[in-house]
């Protein structure tokens, strides 16, 4: 069949290690099911199955793809839920000491078929298209877990975005926004800035700069570069909700600030699958659609990837068949 696959692991070049290409058909064990894959959305998680970070050097070669949507035999349009968890698990799928991603352990959705545990597909609601759906199950959960799970932020509070156009930083503004909350967001550039404001931002500021006010959480994706802002634009008493580190992971935490001013510094990682249905929903009946900065044709994965790793796109990078 087709499929999007690394090859090997490659830590310094790891586009080298990209193929579009055939993989042999996969066979479906019991308690899996098959989807016929219609569109698959690019993660930096991606980037780093190629890098080999997270996966064994014999697990390769593995298909690519996080995120994903397609049908099942029946038609039943699906969309894929990427935490693998251990079957004998019952609370949190995100606490599960066991659990993986798609791409970490079974090959991922950049393929003419995908096989999950039947647990991992969800029904897409009416109005919504594959290729929507197929952006929901990592950027646009890690968005939903932080607002509405982790952070305890009510409609009518201000919360403060790092990154104006990465995926999880134009999922935020969009749930923010749709939920009443006034969303503020922090961007490198007016590019950047005013796709944030087209998405529902109620203001914009320059990466670094001194808030008008002080906000009562933040959403922070970015990690060393922004961390000491982060904590500078809390109020008393905020919380900052950190899911990720693209900036790298040696934040300096200001201590004191933090314990002085009752501050609450908190994880989050992924989603449960009984909350992407509840997202799924929620962007069903607000409204609101995912931003697709760029779609583009399978076979033209390798694009997709450079314009990912290059920062050229706002949104979501979606791949469809």
């Amino acid at each position: 069949m087709f499929a999007v696959y690394a090859s090997a692991p490659n830590p310094d070049a790891p586009l080298d290690g990209l193929v579009v290409g055939e993989r042999p058909d996969p066979q479906v064990p019991d308690g899996y099911v098959a989807v016929t894959v219609a569109a698959a959305s690019l993660n930096m998680h991606d980037v780093f199955t190629l890098r080999g970070v997270g996966i064994k050097a014999e697990q390769f070669p593995m298909i690519l793809g996080c995120d994903g949507a397609g049908t099942l035999d029946d038609g039943t349009p699906v969309a894929l839920y990427p935490v693998v968890g251990d079957p004998d698990w019952r609370g949190d799928e995100t606490l599960d000491p066991k659990r993986t991603l798609l791409t970490e352990k079974l090959q991922g959705t950049m393929a003419d078929t995908v096989v999950v545990p039947r647990r991992n597909v969800v029904p897409i609601p009416d109005g919504l298209s594959t290729a929507q759906a197929a952006v929901m199950g990592t950027a646009w959960l890690t968005a939903y877990r932080m607002l509405f799970t982790r952070s305890g932020v009510r409609p009518g509070q201000t919360v403060l975005v790092q990154g104006a156009s990465g995926g999880v930083s134009t999922a935020l503004v969009q749930l923010g926004r749709a939920a009443g909350l006034r969303m503020w967001v922090t961007g490198r550039d007016d590019e950047k800035r005013a796709l944030a404001e087209r998405l529902g931002a109620h203001a914009t500021f320059a990466s670094g700069e001194r808030l008008p006010e002080r906000v009562d959480a933040v959403m922070d994706s970015v990690g060393e570069a922004t961390w000491a802002h982060s904590l500078k634009s809390l109020k008393p008493g905020g919380i900052v909700v950190t899911c990720g580190a693209t900036s790298g992971f040696g934040p300096k935490e200001d201590l004191a600030r933090i314990f002085f001013q009752q501050m609450r510094v908190v994880g989050s990682t992924m989603g449960t699958r009984a909350e992407l249905v509840d997202l799924l929903a929620f962007v069903v009946t607000s409204g609101i659609r995912p931003e697709i900065g760029l779609e583009l044709p399978m076979e033209k994965a390798a694009d997709g990837f450079r314009a990912m790793v290059e920062g050229h796109t706002a949104g979501k990078i979606v791949l469809t068949r």
